[in-house]
C-alpha cells in the first residue's frame, strides 16, 4: 500500500508500539501532512540466559510519517516510554518537548553520546503550537513525577491521549487528580480519548501513594533493627514517603544502586527531595545503630549485579544481613520476573532476615499501582463523555476489557486495534488494520548495535 499523508481534514493516530503489548510505547498523530511524535520507550525480554534483552519499536514501516515529524513529546520519565530515545533519535532528530524533570532523566540518557538532543522545556498546564498540532500539558497522577496527559488541538480535532495515569487524591509529590480540568465543558469537543488499559482487568479504585506512606512508616516504625526498602528509583513519592518516615522514626537513609542515585539526583535538581530526606553516604550507613538506619536499593525485581541481588548473596561490598534487619519489597512483581523475585526473598530469609512483600502482604499498603483499575476508568469517562475511545497500552485482553468499560460508562464508539494499525479520528471514525508494518529492535550490548527483529 502507498503511503499517503493525512490532510488538513483528517486527524490520524499511529501506534508503532504499546498497543497490543505493555511498555515499548510509540505513538503517532497525523494531520494536515505532518507528524507529531509521542514518546519512545523501550520494554525488557528475559532471555533463556536469565539476562534482560533491551528492545524497542522498529521504527522503519513509518519512515514516511517520521520525514514529516515536527516534534517529539515525552509524556513522562518511565523507560517503557523514553528508554528508545538515546537509541533512536538520530533517525529522526526533532525538537523533544517536555516538562523539567523529564528533561533532565533525558539529559542524563544521552551523556556520552555525540548527539545531544534539542530539549524543550515545557511547564505545566502550558501549550506549544508545533507544527499543526496545539499540545496541552496537562497535569495526571502517576507513579512518578510530572506525567502528563495532553490535549492535542487540531483544525481536523482534538485528542486527550492520557499518557500513563490514575486518579489519586493525595500522590505525596504533584498535585492531586483534578477532574475539573478533564471535564467535558473545560475542554474542545474531543475526536478521541485514548487511554492506558494496563489495569483494565482490577476491580475497584487503585490504591494511593499517601495510604503507602502510612503503610511504609507503620512498618518501619514497628522495625527494631535496619530497615531495608527494594522499590523503583523513578517513583520519588516513595522515596519521598521513606524519607518522611525516616524523619518521624529517627532514621538515617542511604541510597544502593546507581539508579536510584542518579534519579534522586535529578529530582533533587528540579526542587524534589529537598526536605524529609535525611540522606547519608552508603558508606556511613554501616556505623549507625540498626534502629536508626535505613537503606533504599535497587533490584526489586531480582536484576541479576542489582544492590538488593548481591545482598541476597551476601556479596555486597558494603552491608551485610542478619537475623534483626527487615527487608521489604514496595514494588509490584512484573509478570516473568517471579522466579527471580523469590530467589531474592530466599536469600534474605537465609540469612536471619525478615522479609515484608507487596505481593504477598496486600493489606500491609506497601505498594500502589500507577495505572487506574475499572472504577478509575468508568470515572474518567464520565468526567470527559467521549464519543470515541482508543484503548491503548495494554495486551489484547486489557484493550478489550477498557473497551466494554467504554461502552457500560455510556460511550458510543470504541475501536480497538495493535500496533500499526491507522486510527482516523476525524470523522467517520475507523480503523485501517496494519497501515504500516512493525516490529522490533533488539540491542546488542557487546557493540551497541540495533538488530531487526520481526
Amino acid at each position: 500500500m502507498k503511503f499517503r499523508q493525512p490532510t488538513d481534514q483528517e486527524l490520524w493516530f499511529l501506534p508503532l508500539g504499546g498497543s497490543g503489548e505493555i511498555g515499548m510505547n510509540l505513538n503517532l498523530f497525523g494531520h494536515d501532512d505532518c507528524w507529531l511524535m509521542v514518546d519512545c520507550g523501550i520494554t525488557f525480554e528475559r532471555q533463556a540466559s536469565g539476562e534482560n534483552q533491551i528492545e524497542m519499536p522498529d521504527p522503519d514501516g513509518a519512515q514516511e510519517a517520521l520525514r514529516s515529524l515536527v516534534g517529539i513529546v515525552a509524556t513522562h520519565a518511565h523507560e517503557d516510554h523514553i528508554g528508545a530515545l538515546p537509541h533512536l533519535y538520530k533517525r529522526f532528530p526533532k525538537p523533544i518537548y517536555t516538562t523539567a524533570f523529564t528533561a533532565g532523566v533525558i539529559r542524563q540518557k544521552f551523556q556520552g553520546d555525540a548527539l545531544t538532543p534539542e530539549l524543550q522545556v515545557v511547564d505545566s498546564y502550558s501549550s506549544r503550537q508545533i507544527g499543526p498540532f496545539k499540545v496541552t500539558w496537562l497535569p495526571i497522577t502517576h507513579s512518578t513525577p510530572e506525567t502528563h496527559a495532553l490535549l492535542i488541538e487540531t483544525k481536523a480535532g482534538s485528542i486527550l491521549h492520557t499518557a500513563d495515569w490514575k486518579i489519586d487524591p493525595a500522590p505525596v509529590i504533584g498535585p492531586p487528580f483534578e477532574s475539573s480540568r478533564f471535564r467535558a465543558q473545560n475542554l474542545p469537543p474531543i475526536s478521541a480519548l485514548v487511554v492506558d488499559s494496563t489495569n483494565a482487568l482490577k476491580t475497584g479504585h487503585s490504591k494511593s501513594e499517601y495510604s503507602i506512606r502510612a503503610g511504609l512508616k507503620k512498618a518501619i516504625a514497628a522495625a527494631t533493627g535496619r530497615v531495608i526498602i527494594g522499590c523503583f528509583a523513578s517513583n520519588i513519592a516513595r522515596l519521598q514517603s521513606i524519607g518522611q518516615a525516616c524523619v518521624e522514626t529517627d532514621r538515617h537513609l542511604a541510597l544502593a544502586g546507581r539508579s536510584l542515585v542518579k534519579m534522586s539526583g535529578i529530582a533533587k535538581s528540579v526542587g524534589y527531595l529537598k526536605t524529609d530526606f535525611p540522606e547519608i553516604p552508603l558508606s556511613h550507613l554501616g556505623y549507625l545503630p540498626g534502629e536508626n538506619a535505613l537503606l533504599i536499593a535497587t533490584g526489586s525485581q531480582g536484576e541479576r549485579g542489582s544492590a538488593l541481588w548481591r545482598l541476597a548473596r551476601d556479596q555486597h561490598p558494603d552491608l551485610a544481613l542478619n537475623s534483626t534487619d527487615l527487608v521489604i519489597l514496595s514494588a509490584k512483581t512484573i509478570p516473568g520476573n517471579d522466579a527471580e523475585v523469590a530467589a531474592l526473598v530466599r536469600g534474605f530469609q537465609a540469612q536471619g532476615a525478615v522479609v515484608l512483600s507487596a505481593e504477598t502482604n496486600d493489606v500491609l499498603d506497601l505498594h500502589a499501582s500507577g495505572h487506574p483499575n475499572k472504577d478509575e476508568l468508568s470515572a474518567l469517562y464520565d468526567i470527559v463523555q467521549p464519543n470515541l475511545v482508543i484503548p491503548v497500552h495494554g495486551e489484547p485482553q486489557h484493550l478489550a476489557e477498557n473497551a466494554k468499560i467504554a461502552k457500560a460508562a455510556g460511550v458510543a464508539s470504541t475501536l480497538t486495534g495493535r500496533n500499526g494499525d491507522l486510527f482516523v479520528c476525524s470523522n467517520p471514525a475507523l480503523i485501517k488494520r496494519q497501515w504500516v508494518k512493525t516490529g522490533r529492535l533488539v540491542y546488542s550490548q557487546p557493540d551497541r548495535s540495533l538488530i531487526k527483529q520481526l
